[in-house]
Protein backbone atom coordinates (compact mmCIF):
# COMPACT_ATOMS: atom_id res chain seq x y z
CA UNK A 1 0.00 0.00 0.00
CA UNK A 2 2.21 3.03 -1.31
CA UNK A 3 1.56 5.66 0.77
CA UNK A 4 -2.14 4.31 3.10
CA UNK A 5 -3.90 7.36 0.89
CA UNK A 6 -7.79 6.21 0.66
CA UNK A 7 -7.37 5.66 -3.23
CA UNK A 8 -4.89 2.43 -2.03
CA UNK A 9 -7.34 1.56 0.49
CA UNK A 10 -10.14 1.31 -1.68
CA UNK A 11 -7.80 -0.05 -4.29
CA UNK A 12 -7.83 -2.95 -1.97
CA UNK A 13 -11.12 -3.36 -1.34
CA UNK A 14 -11.38 -3.45 -5.08
CA UNK A 15 -8.81 -5.89 -5.76
CA UNK A 16 -10.32 -8.36 -2.57
CA UNK A 17 -14.25 -7.68 -3.73
CA UNK A 18 -13.00 -8.85 -7.81
CA UNK A 19 -11.09 -12.14 -6.24
CA UNK A 20 -14.40 -12.51 -4.22
CA UNK A 21 -16.48 -12.32 -7.53
CA UNK A 22 -14.16 -14.61 -9.42
CA UNK A 23 -14.19 -17.18 -6.63
CA UNK A 24 -18.25 -17.06 -6.77
CA UNK A 25 -18.69 -17.08 -10.38
CA UNK A 26 -16.08 -20.25 -10.42
CA UNK A 27 -18.67 -22.02 -7.76
CA UNK A 28 -21.74 -21.02 -9.98
CA UNK A 29 -19.91 -22.49 -13.08
CA UNK A 30 -19.05 -26.18 -11.11
CA UNK A 31 -22.43 -26.30 -9.06
CA UNK A 32 -23.46 -29.61 -11.08
CA UNK A 33 -19.32 -31.06 -11.39
CA UNK A 34 -19.48 -34.54 -10.10
CA UNK A 35 -16.03 -35.09 -11.08
CA UNK A 36 -12.76 -33.15 -11.14
CA UNK A 37 -9.22 -33.69 -12.11
CA UNK A 38 -8.89 -34.97 -8.21
CA UNK A 39 -11.91 -37.33 -8.95
CA UNK A 40 -14.61 -35.97 -6.09
CA UNK A 41 -17.00 -33.50 -6.59
CA UNK A 42 -16.03 -30.30 -7.04
CA UNK A 43 -15.50 -28.42 -3.54
CA UNK A 44 -16.49 -24.81 -2.96
CA UNK A 45 -14.33 -21.76 -2.97
CA UNK A 46 -14.43 -19.69 -0.22
CA UNK A 47 -11.97 -16.44 -0.24
CA UNK A 48 -9.99 -15.26 3.00
CA UNK A 49 -9.28 -12.02 3.68
CA UNK A 50 -7.51 -10.01 6.44
CA UNK A 51 -6.77 -6.74 7.48
CA UNK A 52 -3.46 -4.20 6.63
CA UNK A 53 -2.40 -2.26 9.16
CA UNK A 54 0.17 0.54 9.00
CA UNK A 55 3.57 -1.52 10.11
CA UNK A 56 5.95 1.95 9.79
CA UNK A 57 3.67 3.63 12.42
CA UNK A 58 2.32 0.20 14.25
CA UNK A 59 -1.09 1.53 13.98
CA UNK A 60 -3.42 -1.26 15.06
CA UNK A 61 -6.44 0.54 15.38
CA UNK A 62 -7.50 1.19 12.09
CA UNK A 63 -6.58 -0.92 9.13
CA UNK A 64 -5.79 0.33 6.01
CA UNK A 65 -7.05 -1.97 3.41
CA UNK A 66 -7.63 -5.47 3.06
CA UNK A 67 -6.05 -8.39 1.46
CA UNK A 68 -6.35 -11.38 -0.23
CA UNK A 69 -5.41 -13.95 2.33
CA UNK A 70 -5.97 -17.11 0.68
CA UNK A 71 -8.61 -19.27 -1.12
CA UNK A 72 -9.89 -21.89 0.38
CA UNK A 73 -11.74 -25.18 -0.48
CA UNK A 74 -15.34 -25.14 1.90
CA UNK A 75 -14.66 -28.64 4.01
CA UNK A 76 -18.72 -28.60 4.56
CA UNK A 77 -20.95 -32.25 3.53
CA UNK A 78 -21.36 -32.42 -0.49
CA UNK A 79 -24.41 -33.23 -0.98
CA UNK A 80 -25.68 -36.35 -2.10
CA UNK A 81 -28.35 -37.37 -4.18
CA UNK A 82 -30.22 -40.44 -5.17
CA UNK A 83 -29.73 -40.87 -9.08
CA UNK A 84 -28.71 -44.72 -9.68
CA UNK A 85 -28.28 -43.72 -13.86
CA UNK A 86 -25.65 -41.37 -13.10
CA UNK A 87 -22.19 -42.53 -14.21
CA UNK A 88 -20.69 -41.13 -11.25
CA UNK A 89 -23.36 -42.78 -8.49
CA UNK A 90 -22.02 -45.67 -6.60
CA UNK A 91 -23.01 -48.95 -6.02
CA UNK A 92 -26.32 -47.99 -4.06
CA UNK A 93 -26.94 -45.44 -6.45
CA UNK A 94 -26.00 -42.19 -4.84
CA UNK A 95 -24.43 -39.35 -6.45
CA UNK A 96 -21.91 -36.87 -4.52
CA UNK A 97 -22.66 -33.35 -5.65
CA UNK A 98 -20.68 -29.95 -4.61
CA UNK A 99 -21.03 -28.43 -1.56
CA UNK A 100 -22.75 -25.41 -3.68
CA UNK A 101 -25.95 -23.72 -2.54
CA UNK A 102 -26.65 -21.24 -6.00
CA UNK A 103 -28.96 -19.22 -3.67
CA UNK A 104 -26.22 -18.70 -1.27
CA UNK A 105 -23.60 -17.83 -3.39
CA UNK A 106 -25.98 -15.44 -5.82
CA UNK A 107 -26.19 -13.42 -2.41
CA UNK A 108 -22.44 -13.09 -1.65
CA UNK A 109 -22.56 -11.94 -5.21
CA UNK A 110 -24.68 -9.30 -4.40
CA UNK A 111 -22.73 -8.54 -1.18
CA UNK A 112 -19.43 -8.47 -2.98
CA UNK A 113 -21.13 -6.54 -5.60
CA UNK A 114 -21.89 -4.02 -3.51
CA UNK A 115 -18.55 -3.38 -1.77
CA UNK A 116 -16.89 -3.38 -5.27
CA UNK A 117 -19.51 0.05 -6.06
CA UNK A 118 -18.93 1.15 -2.27
CA UNK A 119 -15.29 0.94 -2.77
CA UNK A 120 -15.51 2.54 -6.18
CA UNK A 121 -17.41 5.46 -4.87
CA UNK A 122 -15.31 6.49 -2.51
CA UNK A 123 -12.50 6.07 -4.85
CA UNK A 124 -14.34 8.38 -7.39
CA UNK A 125 -15.28 10.77 -3.95
CA UNK A 126 -11.05 10.48 -3.08
CA UNK A 127 -10.94 11.86 -6.83
CA UNK A 128 -13.18 14.87 -6.57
Amino acid sequence: MGDNSSFDISASGIFAQRTRLDAIANNIANAETTKTAEGGPYARQRVVFRAVFDDATGNRVNPMGVKVESVVQDTTDYRTVFDPGHPDADANGYLRMPNINVVEEMTDMISATRVYEANITALNAAKS
